[in-house]
C-alpha cells in the first residue's frame, strides 16, 4: 500500500489513517457513461475498497467521444463488463460488483442500502429523483452530477442531512424541455472535467477534509471557463415524495416525471414546470 499510495499519505489530510478509510469505504457509481467513466477511474485509482457499477448498456460508436474506459474493440459488450476489467487491471485491490440492469423503484433500496455513497452519473430525470428520494430516505450521501453541451452542473446532496435534488428542483420538467445528449450534442471532454469534480466530492465525504459542495450548486461553462456556485437550503416537507422504502416501491417514477399524466395518477399531483435543461 505505502508504494501505490504513496503521494496520498504524504498528504497531512491524508496519511495512513485516511488511506484505510478509503480502503473501507464502498461508494455505488449509477451509470457507466460519460460522467461514470472519470469517476470510476479516479475513485479506483484512489483506493475505494468496494465500487458497484450500475449499467444495462452496451458499449456503441458514439461512446467513444467521451467514455474513456472503453475501446472500438468493445463495441457491443456490456459496459459494466468492460469497466470492471479495465479497472481491475488498474488497481486488483478495489472490489468491482457489476450490476448490468436497469435502477427502479423494485432494487434502489437494496443497492443503495448496500454501500455508504452513490454517485449519479444517469442523464434521466425520472432516476434522479428515484436516487434523490432513496438516498434522503436511507440516510446516504449522493453526489449530483449533470451535462448539457458545454456546461456542467455538480453538488452533494444529503450529507449529513442536508438538502438534496429535490430542494433545488421541487417538481420535474417538462421532458422535452430537457434534450439528452443523443439530441444536442455534448462536448467530449466536458464529462471528464464533471466526473472529476463528483469523485473529488467523494474523497473529500470519506476523508472529511475540505469544504463540500452541500447546499451548493456548481455550475462550470468550458466555453468561457467560468464557474458559479450558488448555495440553497433545505426544504421543510416536500408533499409528493416517498417517506419510506415501501412508498417509494409504489412509485411510478417515469409517470411522475412525465407530464402527460393527470392528478388521477396514484400518490402525485401533475407535476409543475421547472426551468432545469440538463442530460
Amino acid at each position: 500500500m505505502m508504494n501505490r499510495y504513496d503521494r496520498h499519505i504524504k498528504l497531512e489530510e491524508v496519511g495512513v489513517e485516511g488511506q484505510e478509510k478509503l480502503t473501507q469505504a464502498k461508494a455505488l457509481v449509477v451509470g457507466a457513461g460519460g460522467l461514470g467513466c472519470p469517476v470510476l477511474q479516479y475513485l479506483t485509482a484512489a483506493g475505494i475498497g468496494k465500487i458497484g457499477i450500475i449499467d444495462p448498456d452496451f458499449v456503441t460508436e458514439s461512446n467513444l467521444q467521451r467514455q474513456i474506459l472503453y475501446t472500438t474493440k468493445d463495441l457491443g459488450e456490456l459496459k459494466v463488463e468492460v469497466a470492471q476489467k479495465r479497472l481491475t487491471a488498474l488497481n486488483a485491490d478495489v472490489d468491482i460488483e457489476t450490476y448490468p440492469e436497469f435502477i427502479g423503484a423494485n432494487n434502489v433500496g437494496d443497492l443503495v442500502t448496500s454501500y455508504d455513497i452513490v454517485v449519479d452519473g444517469t442523464d434521466q430525470i425520472h432516476t434522479r429523483y428515484l436516487l434523490d428520494d432513496a438516498c434522503r430516505i436511507l440516510g446516504k450521501p449522493l453526489v449530483y452530477g449533470a451535462i448539457h453541451k458545454f456546461q456542467g452542473q455538480v453538488s452533494t446532496f444529503h450529507y449529513q442531512n442536508g438538502p438534496g435534488y429535490r430542494d433545488l428542483f421541487p417538481t420535474p420538467p417538462n421532458p422535452e424541455s430537457v434534450p439528452s445528449c443523443n439530441e444536442v450534442g455534448v462536448l467530449g471532454v466536458l464529462p471528464g472535467m464533471i466526473g472529476v469534480m463528483q469523485a473529488n466530492e467523494v474523497l473529500k465525504i470519506i476523508l472529511g477534509y475540505g469544504q463540500l459542495l452541500s447546499g451548493k450548486f456548481w455550475m462550470l461553462d468550458a466555453k468561457t471557463n467560468e464557474a458559479n456556485t450558488i448555495e440553497f437550503e433545505k426544504m421543510m416537507e416536500h408533499i409528493d415524495a416517498p417517506q419510506t422504502l415501501e412508498e417509494l416501491e409504489r412509485t411510478d417514477y417515469i409517470a411522475y416525471c412525465n407530464p402527460v399524466f393527470s392528478s388521477n395518477t396514484e400518490g402525485h399531483k401533475e407535476p409543475q414546470r421547472t426551468t432545469e435543461k440538463w442530460s
